[in-house]
């Protein structure tokens, strides 16, 4: 069974590799769509994490909770929201779904999301392109994405496309 985990780690970490790519692979019309077709955007932090089995026990699904920083698009009953997304680990059995979100506890995000139609869950419009992680730049302590983009000049683009 550590065969099948260290498997799935390295499978985490090429997956979670080219995720940090992401934003430098989307182009202003994909972000213009997001934008358009996200029911909540906003910018926060992932609280906890809890996997569990579908009714069926046939699938793994992760609800991410995500306190919530700014609300660029749109606005929910709390100050945080839960996110859902294929995968996960329950006991001894995981499973990792390519171009799917992950999110890491006390990770900050800019995500697009969609309410889920079977929940009180959202999920993230366009899979892992639909998530963005934003961190501290060492060297200015200014909040950038992965992809060395500042999180206020995006914040500032995707507000101008959902006003529109």
């Amino acid at each position: 069974m550590q065969a099948i985990q260290k498997l799935l780690l390295v499978i985490t970490l090429i997956i979670g590799g080219i995720q940090f790519n992401t934003l430098a692979q989307l182009n202003s019309s994909e972000i213009i769509d997001m934008s358009k077709s996200a029911d909540l955007i906003l910018t926060g932090k992932i609280t906890s994490q809890n996997s569990s089995w579908n009714e069926n026990q046939t699938r793994i699904y992760t609800y991410a909770t995500i306190q919530v920083e700014e609300f660029l698009k749109g606005s929910s009953n709390g100050e945080a929201v839960v996110v859902s997304y294929p995968g996960g680990e329950v006991g001894d059995i995981g499973e990792v779904y390519s171009h799917m979100p992950r999110f890491e506890n006390n990770e900050e995000v800019l995500v697009f999301l969609k309410k889920n139609t079977q929940n009180d869950s959202y999920n993230v419009v366009s899979g892992e392109d639909g998530k963005i992680t934003v961190i501290n730049d060492p060297k200015t302590g200014e909040k950038i994405t992965t992809s060395n983009v500042q999180i206020n000049s995006l914040k500032t683009q995707i507000k101008s496309y959902v006003s529109d």
